[in-house]
């Protein structure tokens, strides 16, 4: 059997090569979803091993659909600026099955870990997240069609009802609004950092919305989903989450509204990038915010 190590003998090199094929950047934002899911769902509290085991599960779920997912692209992945470093693009660490027996063993592990430590909803809801990455956006849909991140999306969905059921297999309206308002943020989100890097999908044959409508069809897109997720992100108010919530939603949503528009004024790559960074900090306000207005 042929190694899989990376074939450059560094430690260092070693462990920042696993990182990046597990996409460990993403798996901890995946991972802060569940668990604002878990804050808001008003079930009861979980015990520490628990609460560790929901972590890892989602954590270690999420780094084995993003492992799939640089397995199934190493051939296009060489022809994009943004990923021709991965390890599998630039054969650091070997692409062989080998591989598949890991990321499929890790998943099966971290969905059974959910079920015998938490429940059977909390199991399927880890499960549903990291198949929805590796399967349905990175396998069905990716090369195939423009709606390619508005489906595939729904892995950060998932990822919030896993945190909710660990607590209470019912789930609530809070949760299923921030589910909801996953689902509408990864298109503003994705579509901007795709504009930034429309030609690379040009090049790899990947027909990502900037791709098949143009730049600026796509910054008008951008800025309609835009709206449409600020709005959305105001649902929870009327479930019961409270000033520190509507402080979070509102600092997020403008900051986002307004790099959105700015990008719709001027489409370049500068713009895109700017509205990308606007979409994680609008993230990351409204989880912040709900985290904190539920439990403290």
């Amino acid at each position: 059997m042929e190694s899989t190590l990376p074939t450059k003998s560094s430690p260092g090199l070693t462990l920042r090569a696993i990182a990046g094929v597990f996409k460990l950047r993403i798996g901890v934002v995946i991972t802060f979803t569940a668990l604002a899911g878990l804050s808001v769902s008003g079930g009861p509290s979980l015990s520490l091993a628990q609460l560790i085991t929901l972590t890892l599960a989602v954590l270690v779920s999420s780094a084995s659909a993003g492992a799939f997912n640089q397995y199934y692209e190493h051939d296009t992945d060489p022809l994009m600026s943004r990923t021709k470093n991965r390890p599998f693009a630039t054969g650091e660490i070997q692409h062989g099955p080998i591989w598949l027996v890991i990321i499929f063993g890790l998943m099966t592990l971290s969905v059974a870990a959910a079920w015998v430590a938490l429940n059977a909803w909390a199991a399927l809801f880890t499960f549903l997240g990291a198949f929805f990455y590796a399967i349905v956006y990175t396998v069905w849909l990716k090369r195939r069609t423009w709606l390619n991140i508005v489906f595939g999306g729904l892995a950060g969905s998932w990822a919030v009802l896993a945190g909710a059921t660990a607590a209470d297999p019912q789930v609530g309206a809070v949760p299923l609004a921030l589910a909801f308002v996953l689902f509408l943020w990864t298109p503003p989100h994705f579509w901007s950092l795709a504009i930034a890097y429309r030609d690379d999908y040009a090049a790899a044959g990947v027909p990502m919305l900037p791709v098949v409508v143009g730049d600026q069809r796509a910054a008008k897109a951008i800025f309609g989903s835009t709206l449409a997720l600020v709005a959305a992100s105001f649902i929870p108010l009327a479930f019961g989450l409270g000033a520190v919530y509507f402080a979070g939603a509102a600092v997020g949503g403008f900051l986002f509204i307004q790099k959105a528009w700015r990008l719709v004024q001027d489409t370049n790559r500068e713009t895109a990038m700017t509205c990308f960074h606007a979409s994680l900090a609008q993230l990351t306000l409204v989880l912040t915010a709900a985290i904190i207005d539920a439990r403290f």
